[in-house]
């Protein structure tokens, strides 16, 4: 009993010797740290920065005094900052390190009277074989499965380049780079760090992290090796729903459907139960048959469920919310899921409507290729007007005609076309003002100045053809008149409307004007005679003609201006 007694005040001495000295340590302004003597080690052939233990400052305070020693030395560490091993700002550097560098150093810290010293053991080492690390020579770090660990490049924080930019990191697996490319992975910002998402057994290994530090103009590389362990996660142990989600379902009046709630835990026999409108669903409807059961897991997990079968969904399964619930000690956890009738499909009617409007265009399209002069010329006397006064193009004719004269007679058919049936329906009964070479030009006029001023004050230009070439002669003086007429009928804004009176099958003998429009705006054939139904502004020739002129307001129709009587034309035939 006497032993036991003394061994009990020994321990309680013990006791309170340590809490004074624990005391003594967290009240001084130094603190010694948990390592009698600190190890650090660095790559051979790489610079470290040392710190001492026993400042908890990240700076020095002006009030104190740090000083390096060597192995027990009395002489301090050169501060000289050219010197491969000094002390600057605290630390004791070594730029870089080498074999024989490693060994004790003494930190000797003063402040008034206050002194205290601590050791530290630097170990230079080599990589392994093969390696870019050392085994024995690693920082060790965990993580943990299925949650979002962090790999640290450790001690950084000293080595800042001289502008203090923050550090580029490079990082290898098992001394290989490309591990980042797993989407799993990303680079903390700022943090010389690697995030890894949703931790897996497989990420355990042995990471590398490398920077370039740059002293005195010169590049050394710094690297750490971190040996990553993964820890399995506990498992959860409170349930959770797998099935349902508080969510809604659509499905069709009458159709077949199987309601299924089922959660995983850690505990067995938690079995779920469903109720409807407060009841259990058997007592709801006798249709409703409920089957429970349960299902192990890898990893100690368990999935319980429950289910029961709806044959035929009926209109009173819309109105009711379907409970699953599951006891977990006193508490009670419930997840809910209710039927609605499907939203009604839009998408035929979609496809209907797009079809029916890709049909419209085309035939909308369709029409307006066949009716499209009678569209315009509807347009033009009906809309036209009604859009206000347009301002004035400075034109005094709306059109300027050619037509190849007859020397000998005017009974020509060129003649009568174009001194009576198209002065009658284009002047009188359509209301516009033509100026009809051969007509309105007065006797001498210079025929170069005369045709080239019409032509600019006209808005078009309509030249009457016929197939033989010796019958008429619209150029006279083949040199002169046809340069007129050439510039005039190709100068760019003037419309030109070719008419032949008969069909051209040839237009080799035809002057270069003539040729050269034909090829650009094609012709229109005249398909009648010279009767009084072929004098009507509505047949399908004078619409054709129509169309091409500008946009005039239709003046009164007067009488019709006929040929002589007993006069005898041949029929002309023609096409648009």
């Amino acid at each position: 009993m006497l032993i036991e007694n003394i061994s009990s005040l020994q321990q309680k001495m013990i006791s309170a010797f340590l809490l004074i000295v624990y005391l003594i340590l967290v009240t001084s302004p130094f603190s010694a740290g948990e390592c009698v003597i600190c190890d650090y080690f660095v790559l051979v052939g790489e610079p470290m920065a040392v710190r001492c233990p026993i400042v908890t400052f990240p700076e020095l305070h002006s009030d104190y005094n740090l000083t390096w020693y060597k192995n027990g030395s009395i002489t301090p560490v050169t501060t000289e900052k050219q010197a491969r091993i000094h002390q600057r700002g605290g630390l004791l550097w070594f730029i870089p390190a080498r074999l024989e560098d490693s060994g004790l150093y003494e930190c000797d810290v003063r402040r008034l009277n206050h002194s205290s010293k601590k050791s530290i053991n630097l170990t230079v080492f080599k990589n392994d074989d093969g390696l870019c690390f050392n085994g024995k020579m690693k920082f060790e770090q965990k993580v943990m499965t299925t949650h979002t660990g962090k790999i640290i490049c450790p001690d950084l924080e000293d080595f800042r380049d001289e502008d203090n930019s923050e550090p580029e990191v490079h990082w290898y697996k098992e001394c290989k780079p490309g591990f980042l490319e797993d989407k799993r992975l990303a680079l903390a910002v700022g943090e010389n760090a690697v995030l890894i998402h949703s931790v897996t057994v497989q990420d355990r290994g042995n990471y590398t992290c490398r920077m370039v530090y740059t002293h005195m103009g010169k590049q050394y590389n710094v690297s750490r090796t971190v040996s990553l362990e993964v820890k399995e996660s506990p498992q959860q142990i409170r349930p959770e729903f797998i099935y349902p989600k508080n969510n809604t379902i659509e499905v069709d009046l009458g159709t077949h459907v199987v309601m299924e709630c089922n959660i995983s835990s850690g505990i067995n026999g938690l079995i779920p139960f469903w109720t409807v409108n407060d009841d259990d669903v058997d007592s709801f409807d006798s249709t409703y048959k409920e089957q429970f059961y349960e299902e192990g897991m890898p990893h100690g997990l368990t999935v319980s469920g429950t289910k029961f079968n709806i044959s035929k969904v009926k209109i009173k399964d819309y109105m009711y919310t379907f409970f699953c619930h599951v006891m977990y000690g006193t508490q009670q956890m419930t997840a809910y899921i209710k039927l609605e009738r499907p939203a009604p499909s839009i998408q035929g009617y979609l496809i209907g409507g797009g079809v029916s409007l890709v049909f419209l265009v085309f035939f909308a399209v369709f029409v307006y290729k066949i009716f499209k002069i009678d569209i315009v010329l509807w347009y033009r006397s009906s809309c036209h007007p009604l859009l206000g006064k347009e301002v004035s193009d400075g034109k005094i004719y709306d059109a300027y005609v050619l037509y190849p004269k007859n020397r000998v007679s005017c009974l020509y058919s060129s003649d009568i076309f174009a001194l009576k049936i198209l002065p009658e329906v284009l002047e009188r009964q359509c209301g516009y003002n033509l100026f009809i070479f051969g007509r309105d030009d007065l006797p001498g006029e210079a025929v170069i100045s005369i045709v080239d001023e019409k032509i600019r004050q006209s808005r078009r230009v309509i030249v009457v053809l016929v197939p033989e070439p010796s019958f008429y002669s619209i150029l006279e003086d083949a040199s002169e008149k046809q340069l007129a007429v050439y510039n005039a009928l190709t100068h760019d804004g003037i419309k030109v409307i070719l008419i032949e009176l008969e069909k051209i099958q040839d237009y080799a003998s035809m002057p270069e004007s003539i040729k050269y429009i034909k090829q650009k705006h094609g012709a229109i054939r005249w398909k009648g005679d010279f009767s009084e139904n072929s004098c009507s502004a509505s047949t399908r020739f004078w619409k054709n003609v129509r169309y091409h002129m500008p946009s005039r307001t239709h003046a009164s129709s007067s009488g019709l201006h006929l040929l002589p009587k007993g006069f005898s034309s041949p029929q002309i035939t023609s096409e648009e």
